[in-house]
Parts: structure tokens; sequence; C-alpha cells
């Protein structure tokens, strides 16, 4: 409980606000484990996130961010 600060699993990379007419965000959030990108909507009381994906339906990958497990 009081041991060493645990790394985020995911990182944010991406943030958009919008104009006075529309109040929320949108966010891209990468996993560190697996590079897979996920994007979140909120605003106006309302939200949700999902994976991103190509134009074949497979998941976006920032391989560039996933980090390599650490030892226990």
């Amino acid at each position: 409980m009081f041991g060493e600060k645990k790394e985020n699993r995911f990182v944010k990379i991406v943030y958009e606000g919008f104009d006075k007419k529309f109040t929320g965000s949108i966010f891209v959030f990468v996993d560190t484990e697996t590079g897979v990108q996920y994007v979140q909507f909120s605003g106006e009381g309302r939200g949700g996130a999902t994976v991103l994906v190509d134009r074949e339906g497979k998941p976006l990958l920032r391989e560039d961010l996933i980090k390599e497990p650490s030892e226990p």
C-alpha cells in the first residue's frame, strides 16, 4: 500500500477541447503495455471510450510507447 509509486499504465497523447457552443473534450490514450490507442469523449454529462481502429478494423498501435515489463 505504501510501497513504491507505480507508473501509470495509460498515457494521454492528444487533448482537444471544443468551443463555447459545445462543452466537451476528446482525449486519446495509449495503453503502455499493449500500445493500443483509445479515444475518450466527455462532456455535457455524457462520455464514453472506445478503441481506435485502422481501415481494416485492427487496433491502432503506438509501438514506440510500449514499455518493457518491470520486475515484480
